[in-house]
């Protein structure tokens, strides 16, 4: 029994030897070539906001749509309002978040067909989850005031791979 003991730690140690000796495996080189050769996720790209906006949303003849930057939307019906997010150095598409707080539940809550789109149980607040193409690094969303719409003070939250990078809050205020 000792002498197979004996002849399994000296087979061991030689195995273990050859181990120690032999020169590495360069495995770094093989690692950053498989990096560089497979597309990078979009969540590894560098987020940095250079521009946010909100306010009511104004399209002109061309169909462009300009942003009207305020805190206080009139509740008029047809009225949409939301928020343009340009972020710096940035292509291709962006998954975003957005959550909107509203101070009481509105008579309905409506979105265009095929959105991920929650709601809180209390129906104050929505979650909407898009992946938006980004041409020249600009995300953007804009809600319509329909009947049934609170007033009060709303805010709203914009969210890239769970990072906080846009606040909006403002006001639906009667029309006189």
């Amino acid at each position: 029994m000792r002498i197979w003991a004996a002849t399994a730690v000296l087979a061991s140690s030689w195995l273990i030897s050859g181990v120690i000796c032999s020169d590495p495996i360069n495995a770094t080189s093989i690692l950053v070539e498989n990096v560089i050769s497979s597309p990078a996720p979009t969540n590894t790209k560098k987020i940095t906001v250079s521009k946010a906006e909100f306010g009511l949303k104004r399209v002109d003849s061309q169909g462009n749509v300009t942003i009207f930057q305020t805190t206080r939307v009139p509740l008029q019906q047809g009225n949409a309002y939301g928020w343009r997010i340009r972020l710096k150095d940035y292509q291709g598409e962006v998954k975003w978040r957005e959550v909107l707080r509203l101070p009481k539940p509105p008579e309905t809550w409506g979105t265009d067909s095929g959105e991920d789109f929650s709601m809180s149980p209390d129906g104050m607040t929505s979650v909407t989850r898009r992946t938006q193409s980004a041409p020249e690094g600009v995300i953007e969303n804009f809600w319509t005031i329909t009947p049934g719409d609170p007033v009060g003070k709303h805010r709203i939250e914009v969210y890239i791979d769970d990072r906080l990078i846009g606040t909006f809050e403002f006001e639906i205020i009667p029309v006189k």
